[in-house]
This record gives structure tokens, C-alpha cells and sequence, in this order.
């Protein structure tokens, strides 16, 4: 009765709004049952889609959800001791081997690990030093020197914002310096006439470094990842805290990571913030099961979505390409496929499209119609053309894609 009343109260208001046309309201109401969050098929071409929900999850990390989900777990329960254990556990010694650093902590987002890092080794009223050209802001309006300010410390800009040296921070430090922070420009890249220090060289001033390398990149061997900033390296060259990303480059799901020294570690540990910051179970089971794959960076390249998208053979997306063309239709054509997620925003991924010929009124209608399928399949419209990109569609889903796409076909074609 409640989904009738929600129909009905609907619409009565577009009646007083003036609609004049014929509505069925059973089947309004009856739409009302479905559940709102749904799986669609990407053939966007862009891999780290943050609309569609950023990293798809391998395998071993759904199974590990649905396992997790299924019951009551261990998240906070030694089973060895019987006590009351960390849910911090799971996760923080992989990191470690992982990453070579002393201590980790996993939160639920990397702008809450940046907040943390700042809170923890900043304090209340610390100064912390930036390079101006690393104040950037992240989508939904996420912005540097908002963070420090909500970390209750102190920003210091040095630099400008294609240029910043060593000399510049060194002029910066006082008494009241707290931390030097770095931050990647993880969606941006600024280009010409550039100068920043490297992370060894800031690391060597003395001062306890907060890196937020962003994107999260653990693989060594892929070569799309070649330019990106490696945690590693930040935690070798002595960084205090390394921030970064699971749903980006590493592939896992939504979560904040912190590596570094086992006192700032502790320290964020033990800041009323991390309570607020948590990560949550099903979270949690997903990012070990995806930490887990990294142990054999082969298995990782093929098992962890993300990685298999940026590492595909040619070969392959052209046979995945050829076979969804004969199946709907459409002409296969050169194209570009993005990173996107706020990675690698310069990497262009040459490969092969699936084009289907509408004309402009015709593939805005066919865009809305396979956004209307069972499921929805989200495409690219350019130049009057859908385009269906085979990189972020699986084997398994490029036949589904195919009849998502005939479907459409019929209700749009006279």
C-alpha cells in the first residue's frame, strides 16, 4: 500500500504542476519495488569510473563479501585469546609486507587518511607546509587547505605553482612546523616550466613527512603505471605517513590507507578521528582479499580488474570488439579508453569501439533506452554515434551487452 500512496501523492503534484499526459500508476507503483543501487555494464571506456562505483572487485574479493556477509565474523574478536581484538588486524600486516613500513591503518576513504595523517602528526594549531602547486582539490569540491584546517592545523604555502624547491621549504620551517606535506597531482599534471622535490629530498630536511601519493599504485610491472608515484618508494625514502587510495589504481574497494612509522601509525590509531573514520566489515574483507592477490604480482595483473584493464593485449579487445560488432551490428573503430577515477588523467589507452550509427537524435535516444535495459548498459555518444568500448566490459559481459543492445535497437528504431 505504501508504494500506491508514493504513486498517487507522485502524481497529484504533476497534475497541479499542469501535466496533462496518461500515466500508469500501477506500473509507477510497481517500479517503486525495485531496489535503487543496481549493476550496470560499462562500456565507457573509462576503468576507474567514479559514477559507476570506481574499481570493480576481483573474484577472490567478492566471494570474500559474500562470506563475510553471510554471518556474524571475527572483526573485532581475537579467536586465539578469546578477547576483544582490532579490526585493524586484517589488513595492517599485509600492508606492511606489502609496502616495507612499520605500521598501517585502514579507513574508509583516502581523503579521511589524509585528514588523519595531518590530525595525528600536526596536532592542534601545528603548521604544516605545502607546495602550492600540490593545494589541489579532488572531486566534490575536496580541498587541500580545507583538510588541514578541519585537522585544526596551520597551512604554510611555499613556492608557486609550477616551481617549488628545497630551498623553499627549508625557508619555511620554524619552531611551530609540525609536518611537510606532499600531495600528487593525482587528476592534474602540470606541464612546461616545472620544478618540485622529489620525495627522499624532502624526507632528508628532518621533519616528519605526511606523502598522499593518491591513486594507490602497489603494481611495479605494469607499464600504464610507469609515471605513477609507487608506495614503496615513498616508504623507503622515509615518508612518516604514506596516504593513498584501495578503489583506485590498487583496485580494491572504497578505503583509505595509512603506511608508515609505527608511532605516527599509533598516533592516528588513537585520534578521536579514527573512531568517525572507520572502516567498515565488508570493506574490510574485500581490501585483504585484494592485498592477498598482490603477494604474486603476476596473479594480480590477471585476477584484480582494475590491473587486467590497463594490462589487456591488443589481441584480445580487438576479438572482444569484432564479437560484440557482429553480435549488435555496429563497426568496430579506433578509439581512446581513460583511466579516469582522478588517475593518470594524461594516459590515453588506444584500442578498438563498437559503433552504432543513430545519427544525434537518434543516439540520445539509444543511449537512454540501453541506460533503460536489464541491465543498464552505459555507453559513449560522439558524433551522433553510440560507442560500446570492449576494455571495461568482461568476456562474460559482452554477450549480455549484446542483448541489452538488441533490445534497445527494437524500441528505438521505427
Amino acid at each position: 500500500m505504501s508504494v500506491a500512496r508514493v504513486a498517487l501523492s507522485e502524481r497529484r503534484a504533476e497534475i497541479l504542476n499542469g501535466a496533462e499526459d496518461e500515466v500508469d500508476l500501477v506500473v509507477r507503483a510497481l517500479s517503486h519495488l525495485h531496489l535503487s543501487l543496481r549493476r550496470v555494464l560499462n562500456a565507457t571506456g573509462v576503468i576507474i569510473h567514479t559514477n559507476l562505483g570506481r574499481a570493480p572487485l576481483a573474484t577472490a574479493a567478492r566471494e570474500a563479501v559474500a562470506r563475510i556477509a553471510a554471518g556474524y565474523c571475527n572483526v573485532e574478536f581475537d579467536l586465539g585469546s578469546g578477547r576483544r581484538g582490532s579490526r585493524q588486524d586484517h589488513v595492517a600486516a599485509l600492508l606492511c609486507e606489502l609496502t616495507g613500513a612499520e605500521d598501517a591503518l585502514a579507513v574508509n576513504n583516502c581523503a579521511a587518511a589524509t585528514l588523519l595523517a595531518v590530525a595525528a602528526t600536526a596536532g592542534e594549531g601545528g603548521e604544516v607546509v605545502v607546495s602550492r602547486g600540490q593545494l589541489v582539490e579532488i572531486g566534490g569540491g575536496f580541498r587541500i587547505p580545507d583538510v588541514i584546517a578541519q585537522a585544526g592545523a596551520r597551512l604554510v604555502e611555499v613556492g608557486t605553482t609550477n616551481r617549488t624547491r628545497l630551498a623553499d621549504y627549508q625557508a619555511a620551517m620554524g619552531p611551530d612546523t609540525a609536518a611537510l606535506l606532499r600531495v600528487h597531482q593525482s587528476n592534474f599534471r602540470t606541464l612546461g616550466f616545472t620544478e618540485d622535490v622529489p620525495i627522499e629530498a624532502l624526507c632528508g630536511l628532518g621533519l616528519p613527512v605526511v606523502d598522499d601519493i593518491g591513486s594507490g599504485a602497489l603494481a611495479a610491472d605494469v607499464t600504464a603505471l610507469a609515471d605513477e608515484p609507487l608506495v614503496r618508494r615513498s616508504v623507503v625514502a622515509g615518508a612518516s605517513v604514506v596516504t593513498f587510495s584501495a578503489d583506485k589504481l590498487l583496485g580494491g574497494p572504497q578505503a583509505g590507507l595509512l603506511v608508515g612509522r609505527a608511532d605516527v601509525i599509533a598516533a592516528a590509531r588513537a585520534h578521536p578521528l579514527a573512531r568517525a573514520l572507520r572502516i567498515d566489515k565488508l570493506s574490510l574483507a574485500a581490501l585483504e582479499a585484494t592485498l592477498a592477490l598482490y603477494r604474486d604480482p603476476a596473479l594480480a595483473r590477471t585476477e584484480i580488474p582494475v590491473l587486467a584493464m590497463l594490462d589487456v593485449s591488443p589481441q584480445v579487445l580487438r576479438a572482444r570488439a569484432e564479437r560484440l560488432a557482429a553480435a549488435t551490428g555496429g563497426g568496430v573503430i579506433d578509439a581512446i579508453a581513460r583511466v579516469g577515477g582522478g588517475s593518470l588523467p594524461l594516459l590515453e589507452l588506444v584500442g578498438p569501439a563498437v559503433a552504432l550509427d543513430a545519427g544525434e537524435s537518434g543516439a540520445t535516444a539509444l543511449g537512454a533506452a540501453l541506460r533503460g535495459g536489464d541491465p543498464p548498459l552505459i555507453a559513449r555518444i560522439s558524433d551522433g554515434r553510440v560507442l560500446l568500448d570492449p576494455r571495461t566490459l568482461t568476456d562474460a559481459e559482452v554477450d549480455l551487452a549484446a542483448r541489452v543492445v538488441h533490445v534497445a535497437l527494437s524500441q528505438t528504431q521505427p
